[in-house]
């Protein structure tokens, strides 16, 4: 059994009914699927997981969800620089660790990137001029 840590208000639908879970909440993991307040909720997978929550067994579920959220913030946002944050992200070996490999011709991050060490998240960040959240 694990524990995730909500990482923003998580507001959607889960087997027919409305889910609004607070910042910060803690939601615990069983055989790859999440629960809050004993319901189920998702699978560890999902998009509504990659979405709302990050893995806190280590103690560090806000920081690697304020550092996800950061990144995939830095990366959306369509300025000037977007092509060439990107393209150091598709550069990047470490980088490379966290993306899906099926999708050949777009990034899509994978289940490890929402997972991964504080210190990779802190170099994916750096990498891309992203804050802490």
């Amino acid at each position: 059994m694990g524990q995730y840590v909500a990482r923003k208000r998580a507001r959607f639908h889960s087997f027919g009914r409305e889910v609004n879970i607070p910042w910060g909440a803690v939601l615990e993991e069983q055989d790859g699927s999440l629960f809050w307040k004993g319901k189920l909720l998702c699978s560890v997978t999902s998009q509504n997981a990659y979405d709302y929550f990050s893995r806190d067994d280590d103690g560090q579920g806000k920081l690697r969800g304020q550092l996800v959220g950061a990144i995939k913030d830095r990366l959306e946002k369509r300025d000037k620089g977007y092509q060439a944050r990107w393209n150091k992200v598709w550069a990047d070996p470490k980088c490379q660790q966290y993306k899906r490999p099926e999708h050949e011709d777009w990034w899509v991050w994978s289940y490890a990137f929402y997972n991964a060490p504080i210190p990779d998240l802190q170099y994916i960040a750096a990498l891309v001029g992203a804050g802490r959240g």
